[in-house]
């Protein structure tokens, strides 16, 4: 049954900071549910659901819940948005399941690993019974060694044989999908001033996908947008409140220093990257305070000009606590605020993010930045749109 209502609804687990959501929205997607574990990024959720006025129908509608998604139950916690997914079905079930299971930074335990949350999406596919899913990962589990999983993944959707981890192969009968696409999308493509590859599958309920075709998403910007373009205009606004006072003159130097060595590497790369930032990393929180990554992306950060050995206070703060020399007249540059790192991920600028530094780069750094997810999701709205109407000339 279509939905009665214009809204194209969506369910999303490991939510974060709102990355996918953003992108999703700005597909044309509301959202009945949002379930992260973290607590500081469930407040973000909370927070802009609240404020910002193109979440309205997310603040009449939309349960945020702070919550482990092994726990979620869609009958009992959907308070808000239940009755309207009992009538109407849901459109889109999506989720950024954790990445380290399948991460070359990691040990790349995959289902062996006890954060792989790919059960939990198949068991939701099945709970939810949305006509269309859409799982986001690292571009890790595209490796060999996991084409046994991706298998296991592709037959519990669509049916189909695969290799049981006693080496017999097996049937799985299916939930009723058609898988569409799995592969793998850089976000620098589409207008994101960072190398950022993400493996995304799509499927489809049968009964949706039929006849129609579903067109995976192609590149928005031929040519990526560089760290100096992207960067520019905050980080003179950081440098400026200190031009006509006793760092002047070491403010401007500071910011043309900073400026000149980003457009020269963008120059350097014209065509072989453009002068994009390394893959941004949200951190472990077993270790400490936040900074951009390994020492082979701290040596890319410096290469564009900015310390990658931590991240740095906002303007007021930094202000106030008087960080300017580990801010801003560090040797290797200055280091990024969160407001800074939220813009290489894609997030809009208004975007309010919760908590110390620390969480809120965390938050960040683990992002699915949001001109990916938004491609990913005009692609499903366009098949979803075309069932839609298909449906209603049938009856």
């Amino acid at each position: 049954m279509a939905s009665t209502e214009s809204e194209f609804t969506s369910v999303e687990i490991c939510a974060g900071a709102g990355g996918q959501a953003i992108g999703l929205h700005q597909a044309g997607f509301r959202h009945l549910a949002l379930v992260e574990i973290d607590p500081h990024a469930a407040a973000t959720l909370r927070k802009n659901i609240d404020t910002q006025k193109a979440w309205r129908w997310e603040k009449e509608n939309c349960d945020v819940l702070h919550a482990d998604v092994k726990k979620f139950d869609p009958a009992k916690h959907l308070e808000k948005a239940g009755e309207k997914w009992l009538r109407d079905g849901l459109d889109l079930l999506a989720g950024g399941v954790p990445c380290p299971p399948f991460s070359h930074a990691g040990k790349q335990l995959g289902k062996d690993d006890e954060r792989d949350l790919f059960p939990r999406m198949l068991e939701l596919v099945e709970l939810l019974n949305p006509r269309a899913v859409m799982i986001e990962n690292v571009r890790g589990i595209m490796d060999p060694k996991f084409s046994d999983y991706r298998d296991y993944i592709r037959a519990r959707l669509q049916s189909g044989d695969y290799r049981a981890e006693n080496g017999t192969v097996t049937y799985d009968p299916g939930l009723g999908y058609k898988v569409c696409a799995w592969d793998v999308l850089e976000a620098s493509d589409f207008g994101v001033p960072q190398l950022r590859p993400r493996a995304i599958l799509v499927a489809l309920r049968n009964d949706v996908a039929e006849d129609l075709k579903y067109e995976w998403p192609t590149a928005t910007h031929e040519e990526p947008v560089s760290i100096a373009k992207a960067l520019q205009p905050t980080m003179h606004d950081r440098y400026k409140r200190y031009f006509g006072g006793v760092h002047g003159q070491r403010a401007k130097d500071a910011y043309a220093a900073w400026l000149d060595t980003a457009t020269r590497r963008e120059a350097e790369l014209k065509g072989k990257g453009g002068g994009i930032a390394p893959t941004l990393v949200g951190g472990s929180k077993k270790h400490g305070g936040a900074d951009l990554g390994p020492s082979r992306a701290k040596a890319a950060w410096k290469q564009l000009g900015v310390s990658g050995l931590g991240v740095a206070n906002d303007m007021e703060t930094c202000e106030t606590k008087q960080s300017e020399e580990r801010d801003l007249f560090g040797a290797d540059g200055p280091m990024l605020t969160v407001q800074q790192a939220a813009i290489v991920q894609g997030f809009p600028e208004d975007w309010i993010f919760e908590g110390g530094k620390t969480a809120q780069y965390r938050q960040v750094g683990n992002a699915f930045p949001p001109p990916v997810a938004a491609a990913v999701g005009k692609s499903i709205m366009e098949v979803l749109k075309a069932a839609r109407e298909r449906d209603a000339q049938q009856r």
